[in-house]
């Protein structure tokens, strides 16, 4: 934590970043702060927490809250967690950026859409992905048919991957912040623990390996977190639901779960900036998914 005074006489602002599932809105967020603190995968759902996070630069100072991906259907109570974390995630912010996925439209960007309509901060529509359109031409209708049909104060053309207009995006973003003292040192990056950072790794290299054989049937829990010296030795409990997702888990000779912690522990490497040992234990929780209680035991309480 930086000792340094508050800025006075600068900006200072809540950004919420939303959109249906699997459009790039975490991919966003860690190209904007230039840091990974959101995890990210092709498949959806990743993000299950709003994950705040922070970019200060001279007076300015962003406070960016990545959302999970609001969805239809799928009414376990880790879904309806989710759905009201995105839906918290928009009320009471300064701006919202509404990443949507090039020429894709479906029933979920229409319920993220309806949510918006009763939204009062000013709202920039985030077209993501155009470096995948071949057809340039076919964009500039495409984005004129969205103005039409949704009440945003901006619309931008952005590829977060490949870094491509990010920086219009920001400052359409700093211009609707308010004038305000800054909330974060500025050396600050997320509101986040350790731990939770920790436990968000390990359930990024599970996603990436297993997302279509284990959907969303797993959670990781931090146990241990210790320093010790020049070395943070840190045990994770993964938990399934079922025997076989166990077995998926684990692998041919636990080839599979010494893959996803070799992964794991080299990202960790990066963000702590030290030594990590890291033990990864599998175990069979049925039903926490669907558990309101459980849920709350795995930190599934922040809205």
């Amino acid at each position: 934590m930086s000792s340094d005074s508050p800025v006075l006489n600068g900006r200072c602002g809540y950004v919420a970043i939303v959109g249906r599932p699997n459009v790039g809105k975490s991919t966003l967020l860690n190209h904007l702060l230039g840091q990974k603190i959101s995890i990210t995968s092709r498949k959806p759902q990743t993000t299950r927490n709003a994950v705040v996070g922070i970019k200060t630069e001279g007076d300015v100072q962003i406070i960016f809250v990545d959302t999970p991906g609001l969805h239809l259907g799928q009414q376990k109570a880790i879904n309806r967690y989710m759905n009201r974390a995105a839906s918290t995630a928009m009320k009471d912010v300064d701006v919202v950026v509404f990443v949507v996925d090039r020429f894709i439209w479906n029933e979920e960007d229409d319920a993220v859409a309806q949510r918006l309509s009763q939204v009062k901060s000013p709202i920039i529509l985030a077209v993501n992905k155009v470096d995948q359109i071949e057809d340039k031409d076919s964009l500039l209708p495409h984005l004129q048919a969205l103005s039409e049909k949704l009440n945003v104060a901006e619309i931008v053309p952005i590829s977060a991957l490949r870094n491509a207009n990010l920086e219009r995006l920001e400052a359409l973003i700093v211009e609707r912040l308010p004038e305000g003292v800054h909330m974060y040192p500025e050396d600050q990056i997320t509101d986040r623990s350790s731990r939770f950072m920790a436990a968000e790794i390990v359930r990024e290299k599970i996603t990436r390996q297993l997302g279509d054989e284990l959907p969303y049937e797993m959670a990781v829990e931090i146990e241990e977190f210790k320093q010790e010296g020049s070395l943070l030795n840190i045990s994770a409990l993964i938990l399934v639901e079922k025997p076989g997702q166990k077995k998926i888990l684990i692998g041919d000779k636990g080839e599979r779960i010494k893959l996803i912690g070799t992964q794991a522990r080299l990202d960790m490497e990066k963000l702590f900036e030290m030594k990590i040992m890291l033990k990864l234990w599998v175990k069979i929780k049925s039903g926490w998914s669907d558990d309101e209680r459980a849920l709350r035991s795995l930190g599934y309480n922040d809205f």
